[in-house]
């Protein structure tokens, strides 16, 4: 895809933790972070990513060996994850919401050599660190809730004992920078390493040529930073532009965004706001929902599932502002296909952000025609190096140029792309292709319907059928008749729902995805 301008390239000396310092240096007094805490200004965090790296280094650590980083969002999340790339470390961030066994996983595969956690996160450490067999050098702990034992030191001393690192890491743009663990639907997660230069190309790509980011932006996201989406969106956009990020630890239910919204966290108010669909759902049928001149809010975006195009529209008549929704993965780091401000196509996925290139591939491997599912295929600069110690997955994913994302999608007339589900969530109902997003982006428009998940079961006869889990409002009624109904007035007769049961909830991953492979087990434990 064809740049409005051309993007200078990172040198061949480039350390992202240091780029992101120098682009802020001038301005040393403003706000970069903000949590609960307090604010952490950039010539503050400058000082204490160079410290922590000191530090780091003065444990013995050497040039691109990992570091674990299981802390909540707040201000020692970014000095962590900066000072580790700053000292030439490569910080591994993971998931905060998982168990002592992957822990223990995720140490032994990734062999860190110190850990940066959050202290109410240490108690789960220490019991992976009892199940693995890899010894950890050091813990360093954010924010202790109990005295500190044996190797554990507190993050705040820590960092004060320790002078300035003189100057960053002599690394290279395509140096290993940083790992996230992939949330895979089945077996263990995968490890995704990137390099230096990832961030900055989706910084530059997509932060800015797309959002249009500004110094003046105050940005709020409901996506951890230890997701792909959350980094970018709360410390790689922000920093690349000079602007302030709120940063939450709790979760993002719709009464702490609220608060957040409406200046009730040191009076700021974001001003950009990125969330997902399950969110946006949950928050628009919230009694608490703010009014219109409550917010600050002049851009919103959404990933981490497609929109369906009936919240979209709802938003936007509360609030008088768009849902850029996009999508993008852990292995891509960031969004690579997306609605535009002042171009926003409702139910589809948008445009190739300019610099990646899109192909939709059949089952032969040659071009989908277009209106036809293919399976969806990203170009770009900032594609993952690879997966850790997993060559087979590594090729599979990784084929020359090309990341296969998994996804199914539909290129449209006018450019744009509309989303068909995962590749292994597709559906052949009567020899042809049925989208559950499609479905289930129907089902939500009845007024009745907060979310919805659509699987295939087989029928009598060994024919796959579709079958849809709704959860409804709070208060709402409707039958499985009137719902069923309901769809076939707006789509092909073969796509409605055959099956529907009502549910109180929907399984889903920690970044709110539903897991439909779930709903499959759960079928298939009934025959």
């Amino acid at each position: 895809m064809t740049l409005p301008h051309p993007i200078p390239a990172p040198g061949e000396r480039f350390n992202f933790a240091q780029h992101l310092l120098q682009l802020n240096a001038a301005h040393p007094d403003r706000p970069a972070f903000i949590d609960d805490r307090g604010t952490l200004s950039y010539g503050r965090l400058a000082d204490r990513v160079a410290r922590l790296a000191s530090g780091l280094r003065t444990l013995g650590l050497k040039r691109e060996e990992r570091v674990l980083l299981l802390m909540l969002d707040g201000n020692d999340w970014p000095v962590s994850f900066l000072g580790a790339m700053y000292a030439g470390l490569v910080p591994v961030a993971v998931n905060t919401l998982l168990t002592a066994d992957d822990y223990a996983y995720m140490l032994e595969h990734s062999r860190a050599q110190a850990v940066l956690v959050s202290g109410a996160l240490l108690p789960t450490l220490n019991a992976a660190m009892v199940k693995c067999d890899h010894e950890v050098c050091q813990v360093i702990v954010s924010q202790p809730t109990a005295p500190l034992h044996g190797a554990e030191q507190d993050f705040d001393a820590f960092v004060a004992a320790h002078a300035p690192m003189a100057k960053p890491a002599a690394t290279g743009p395509d140096d290993p920078g940083f790992w996230l663990y992939s949330s895979g639907s089945t077996g263990r997660p995968k490890g995704t390493v990137h390099s230096h230069a990832n961030p900055y190309w989706t910084a530059e790509l997509y932060g800015k040529g797309v959002l249009g980011l500004r110094a003046g932006d105050v940005c709020f996201s409901a996506a951890k930073l230890f997701f792909a989406y959350g980094l970018g969106n709360a410390l790689s956009f922000p920093m690349s532009v000079g602007a302030t990020t709120l940063l939450m630890a709790e979760r993002p239910t719709p009464e702490a965004t609220f608060k957040r919204w409406t200046g009730g966290v040191g009076g700021v108010q974001p001003t950009v706001f990125y969330g997902a669909p399950t969110g946006f759902a949950g928050m628009l049928a919230s009694p608490q929902l703010p009014a219109r001149d409550q917010v600050a809010l002049r851009l919103v975006s959404s990933a981490g599932e497609a929109l369906p195009a009936e919240i979209g529209e709802r938003f936007k008549r509360h609030f008088g502002i768009d849902i850029i929704d996009g999508i993008g993965s852990t292995e891509m780091l960031h969004i690579f296909l997306s609605n535009q401000p002042g171009r926003v196509r409702y139910g589809s996925t948008g445009w190739p952000v300019p610099g990646y290139d899109i192909e939709l591939r059949g089952e032969d491997g040659g071009p989908a025609p277009d209106g036809e599912p293919g399976d969806l295929y990203i170009r770009g600069p900032s594609a993952a190096m690879m997966y850790w110690g997993n060559r087979a997955k590594t090729r599979d994913t990784f084929q020359g140029g090309w990341t296969k994302s998994g996804d199914k999608y539909l290129r449209n007339d006018d450019g744009s792309y509309t989303y068909g589900g995962r590749s292994d969530d597709m559906l052949k109902v009567s020899g042809v292709y049925v989208s559950p997003f499609e479905v289930e982006a129907t089902l939500v428009q009845h007024a009745a319907v907060l979310e919805a998940a659509v699987i295939g079961v087989a029928d009598a006869d060994g024919l796959t059928k579709t079958k849809a889990f709704v959860v409804l409002k709070p208060g709402s009624s409707v039958t499985e008749a009137e719902l069923k109904t309901f769809v076939k007035d707006k789509l092909a007769p073969y796509k409605y729902p055959r099956q529907i049961e009502f549910v109180a909830d929907l399984p889903k991953t920690a970044t709110g995805k539903i897991q439909r492979f779930r709903l499959r087990e759960m079928e298939a434990g009934k025959s």
